[in-house]
């Protein structure tokens, strides 16, 4: 989410027809993750109101604070019109209101928690509309985007979706070895059906040796420790999540901004942390 380039060369496209993840109040997705594994932290949005404070910051501003790609929207803190759980979902909302020189407003929420591996499953439906462009992904704690470190710092994309490209899903990481500026980006993609629609679950499963990508259960990317050095695998650290969506931008508004776009909003049923049990 930090840079992107106009081609992305070295990502692949998977075409499959995914299946609605089934209902929260099922907890199916929990009980199938939770095979190997202890859930450890979670968000299941059962209240309303602004994010849980004691789970959740807000990254402000925008270009200004030393990161962004050119996007036109402004970060606002604690706003419920741009973040809000109403019906156990937590809604992340871009609205075209003209703050501070951007067009419009927005969210960006990042977990008060990190860890280092684990199994990351976001229960989300995403916005529709030309010039979006949401995201769920990973940075490493205690990192500030004006240190100047990206990407050899690490970065890994769980979930982004342009919408000029409607129902392709982005799965990405991004080192100092592995990023579009060098051309050697890597990730792949998958449309998925009904991703406005309906909910489904974006994960991954991070350990000392690899992470992989599932979208409703199935994988569709891995990406190997290949144990060179920090150049490919930088992922020897703790990370902490980040959702939010951008307006514009270098890869978000590549195909420019529908004029009739005035709010789009990705919906998150749940976030759960799950850490790998112990062999005995």
């Amino acid at each position: 989410m930090i840079l992107k380039n106009i081609t992305i060369s070295a990502l692949f496209i998977v075409i499959i027809g995914c299946t609605s993840a089934s209902r929260k109040s099922e907890n199916s997705g929990l009980e199938k993750s939770a095979t190997g594994y202890e859930l450890v932290w979670s968000d299941e949005f059962n209240y309303s109101g602004l994010p849980d404070s004691t789970k959740w910051g807000f990254a402000t501003q925008g270009n200004e604070a030393g990161w962004g790609n050119n996007e036109l929207q402004w970060y606002t803190e604690a706003n419920e019109e741009n973040a809000h759980v109403e019906n156990n979902v937590l809604k992340i909302t871009a609205l075209r209101k003209d703050v501070e020189g951007k067009h419009f407003t927005s969210a960006r929420l990042f977990s008060k928690a990190d860890w280092k591996y684990g199994k990351f499953e976001i229960r989300a439906k995403l916005p529709e509309g030309r010039g979006t462009w949401p995201a769920i992904w990973m940075m490493p704690g205690g990192w500030s985007f004006n240190d100047g470190g990206w990407p050899g710092v690490g970065e890994i994309d769980i979930m982004e979706h342009v919408g000029y490209d409607f129902g392709v899903v982005h799965g990405t990481v991004h080192t100092e070895a592995y990023n579009h500026s060098i051309g050697t980006q890597v990730g792949k993609s998958l449309v998925v059906e009904n991703v406005s629609t309906e909910f489904h679950v974006y994960a991954i499963d991070w350990t000392e040796n690899e992470i992989i990508w599932y979208i409703d259960g199935e994988e569709y990317f891995r990406f190997d420790n290949q144990n060179k050095t920090y150049k490919e695998w930088p992922f020897d650290k703790s990370f902490h999540l980040i959702m939010n969506i951008a307006i514009g931008g270098n890869w978000g508004g590549q195909k420019g901004i529908d004029p009739n776009l005035t709010e789009a909003t990705m919906e998150i049923d749940y976030v759960r942390v799950y850490k790998k049990l112990r062999q005995e």
